[in-house]
């Protein structure tokens, strides 16, 4: 029979950090009627994938549950702001038991590293994914340079 070593602050850790969850739970959670509904907006953000191309950058947004209609893309100088709500369904009758989906406003906020053809910005939204394509400048492209040997 193999030993296993015990690791009671590893034990410890787990459990800061289940009580550091519930926390943040009662902490980021609204009031119904109170002020700090305005001030939980973007209490959730849906997980994103960036990455580049040779001609652009590509961010995909999860956004499952969401009608294109509640989204908003946005490019401002240097930043592109991708905003929206998911709603909560409201059915008669229901008796829920848990529920573990976020719902409400969300906010994110990318920062581009170079300069992006505003005219060609390209948003799409399957399967829950809303990818959008940032053509890059000319001028931001990466240029290749023969090296002569000699």
């Amino acid at each position: 029979m193999a030993t296993t070593r015990w690791e009671p602050f590893r034990d410890l850790a787990a459990l800061q950090d289940r009580v550091n969850r519930i926390f943040e739970d009662v902490i980021t959670r609204p009031r119904r009627g109170s002020e700090q509904e305005d001030l939980a907006t973007g209490q959730w953000s849906p997980p994103v994938d960036i990455f580049e191309t040779a001609d652009s950058i590509v961010i995909r947004v999860e956004v499952p549950g969401i009608e294109p209609q509640a989204l908003d893309v946005e490019l401002k100088e240097h930043s592109l702001i991708v905003a929206g709500e998911r709603q909560p369904e409201e059915v008669e009758g229901r008796t829920y038991h848990r529920t573990e989906r976020t719902y409400g406003n969300f906010r994110r906020v990318f920062s581009l590293p170079f300069p992006i053809r505003q005219d060609q910005i390209h948003a799409a939204l399957k399967n829950g994914v809303l990818e959008i394509t940032l053509p890059k400048e000319e001028k931001a492209k990466p240029k290749r340079v023969q090296v002569e040997i000699r």
